[in-house]
């Protein structure tokens, strides 16, 4: 796997495997729910992945909008492909919503609504709500 899968905490994060892609839990929650979409590819450029990743990658979209739909019910969700301190092909997906959600005990706000999202303004996890987190929105992934 390349770097940037790792940094966001593969294996231990994986909620959903792709041929092309890998759908992870984000370990700093800009929102509840907050995931990475990372090319399993070496690529650092998004024009640089094959077809088929493109092509794979409406099946994923999909199957993380309808994992979040029954995990948080948001009202928005942000893509955001940023690739600045990650060089490897990915995006943040960053679901969004008016009113705080919450979630074993946590809340988690959205800073930045209704503007961009607040990816200096994460909650933070520690190992084992990490860990259960990953097991309750990877259980909404079909």
């Amino acid at each position: 796997m390349n770097p940037t899968i790792e940094k966001f905490g593969y294996p231990a994060t994986l909620l959903k495997e792709f041929e092309h892609w890998l759908v992870l839990l984000r370990p700093a929650q800009v929102t509840l729910g907050s995931l990475v979409l990372a090319a399993k590819s070496d690529a650092t450029a998004y024009a640089d992945l094959p077809r088929e990743a493109f092509a794979e990658q409406a099946d994923a979209v999909v199957a993380i909008e309808q994992a979040l739909t029954r995990f948080t019910g948001y009202e928005r969700i942000n893509y955001l492909m940023l690739m600045m301190v990650d060089a490897e092909v990915h995006f943040h997906v960053i679901p969004r919503y008016s009113q705080p959600r919450s979630w074993n005990g946590i809340e988690f706000p959205d800073a930045g609504w209704p503007g961009p999202p607040r990816l200096d303004a994460p909650v933070k996890l520690d190992g084992g709500q990490l860990a259960l987190l990953v097991t309750q929105v990877a259980s909404n992934f079909r």
